[in-house]
């Protein structure tokens, strides 16, 4: 007979509740350029926290919900659905709820709102504001 071994399981601890709204500093990003700001010497660059904030809700409004497995299904906006339309103002109003829902989900987020649209015959621009928990002044995002 074989000698049986009990093992103890460990108690998991519950996860908080409450998110870390703080801003920590990150790497710099370009958006220009898609990459990161290096020095000289090829080393990747830090920026405020406040930055790396802006930064991260431009990325969202241009990251595609669910195709990336990377991401949870909450990171992105559901851009393809917003403008599969043939009238402006529904894309417009599409395109604005499914940015707000997408950058709502960071908890730095305090608002997400003044939407302007342009159009270049079927090639939409889109500008919005975001202020985020703790920071004296929102900040335009360009799309």
């Amino acid at each position: 007979m074989e000698d049986i071994v009990t093992v103890d399981v460990p108690e998991f601890l519950e996860e908080s509740t409450e998110y870390d709204t703080k801003y920590k500093r990150t790497m710099k990003w370009d958006i220009e350029k898609g990459d990161f700001v290096r020095d000289g010497a090829n080393k990747v660059q830090e920026c405020s926290g406040e930055e790396g904030y802006m930064v991260w809700c431009y990325k969202i409004a241009m990251t595609e919900r669910y195709a990336c497995l990377a991401y949870p299904d909450e990171i992105g906006a559901e851009m393809e659905d917003a403008t599969d339309d043939d009238e402006a103002d529904i894309i417009e109003s599409q395109v604005e709820r499914t940015i707000t829902e997408a950058i709502e989900v960071n908890p730095r987020t305090e608002w997400v709102g003044d939407f302007e649209f342009s159009w270049n015959g079927d090639v939409m621009h889109c500008t919005f504001t975001v202020k985020g928990v703790e920071q004296d002044k929102a900040f335009k995002v360009s799309i």
